[in-house]
């Protein structure tokens, strides 16, 4: 998978960032959810994983 750089909202790091792939998907490099209460609410099967990120990186998704 090829991986092309979007944008970040970071101003000290790396995360989070938006990557768009050649797969026509992105991926999402941010906060590990790991509030109790937060997944319980989801399902989320052992192969797949939920992350959090702020709404403003979501404009270098449509910008693309």
């Amino acid at each position: 998978m090829k991986l092309t750089f979007l944008g970040t909202t970071s101003t000290g790091g790396s995360c989070p960032t938006l990557y768009a792939t050649d797969r026509g998907t992105y991926v999402i490099q941010g906060w590990k959810v790991t509030d109790p209460e937060a997944l319980a609410q989801m399902d989320i099967p052992e192969h797949e994983t939920c992350i959090e990120v702020p709404r403003e990186l979501l404009k270098f998704a449509l910008e693309s």
